[in-house]
């Protein structure tokens, strides 16, 4: 079997002494338990290079490795889509993306997402670890969060910055407006994130079965009804900023999963903004870091709120 047809994780702190098959779907949510167990069944579950069973725990430092089964084919075509390059060499390439840019292909969304205009950009120059449907792609951001991203080019960058995520040493701010006035000038959320057991679709903070969670804010501005807020990522779990603010009463604006229905602005979704990211070079071991400038809508969101 191919190498893109295989998904790489590494296991932090707090994955330690779980079952493989617990890790592998808590970090793979594409696939059921049971479609996990069959695969570890099949052998196809490696943890540093070995088969292991579906008891086995894991341990500190362990890589796992999990083989797909093969699909059926599904080409994903190359789309001439202008990115915001702000820095490419033959590892990496860091990307501005729009809000309403869709991160990688999934179902409703196989055309016109980053992973399209990466594959024209860069050809076959994208690490395929994370299978044929992400090619490059190491960490997401939502489709409605604008923002700097990174792309691994081969899979020595795609290990080595998988890697830094797994150990927290990534540099993540981000910048939102959330609901309601924060008091405290700065404060951290440390509380763990799972499936929310009412709504799978939706994350939640959870008493059992999540992940360790850590978000660190401080405020910017207070707009009366709304706060202007950097948030910064200790970990990176599915829409943490959105559940670890909403979890504390401050819901992000123009968030319709996590927040109110209605809204006073006619938005396209959460204002949220990925605006510094910093990272290890791969090849050079030089820290770098990128930022991206607030898009216009948001800088025009502020300046209304301010007159609210």
């Amino acid at each position: 079997m191919q190498e893109n047809d295989m998904l790489t994780f590494a296991a932090e702190e707090d994955d330690i002494g779980k079952r493989i098959d617990v890790f592998a779907a808590e970090n793979y949510d594409e696939l059921s338990r049971s479609g996990i167990k069959k695969i570890i069944d099949a052998g196809g579950m490696l943890v540093n290079g070995k088969a292991v069973k579906a008891n086995y725990k894991i341990r500190k430092a362990d890589v796992a490795t999990m083989i797909l089964p093969e699909s059926e084919p599904l080409e994903i075509i190359a789309q001439d889509i202008p990115l915001d390059i702000l820095y490419e060499d033959d590892d990496v390439i860091v990307i501005n993306k729009p809000q309403g840019m869709v991160v990688h292909p999934a179902p409703g969304h196989y055309t016109d997402t980053l992973v399209n205009a990466l594959l024209y950009h860069c050809g076959e120059s994208l690490s395929g670890i994370n299978g044929v449907l992400r090619p490059g792609i190491v960490h997401r951001i939502d489709m409605d969060t604008s923002g700097v991203i990174m792309a691994a080019k081969n899979n020595n960058a795609h290990r080595s910055l998988a890697l830094q995520l797994a150990e927290h040493s990534i540099t993540r701010k981000y910048n939102a407006i959330v609901y309601n006035n924060i008091k405290e000038d700065e404060g951290t959320v440390d509380r763990p994130i799972g499936r929310n057991p009412q709504d799978r679709k939706k994350m939640a903070v959870v008493q059992a079965g999540g992940r360790r969670a850590v978000t660190h804010y401080r405020v910017l501005d207070r707009l009366g009804k709304f706060t202007y807020i950097e948030a910064q990522l200790e970990t990176g779990r599915t829409h943490q900023i959105r559940v670890h603010m909403t979890y504390i009463g401050h819901p992000l604006l123009g968030d319709g999963v996590y927040g109110p229905k209605k809204q006073p602005f006619n938005l396209k979704g959460q204002v949220l903004h990925a605006r510094v990211l910093g990272f290890i070079h791969p090849r050079t071991g030089e820290y770098m870091e990128f930022e991206s400038p607030l898009p216009d809508y948001f800088v025009k969101l502020l300046d209304k709120c301010r007159q609210i």
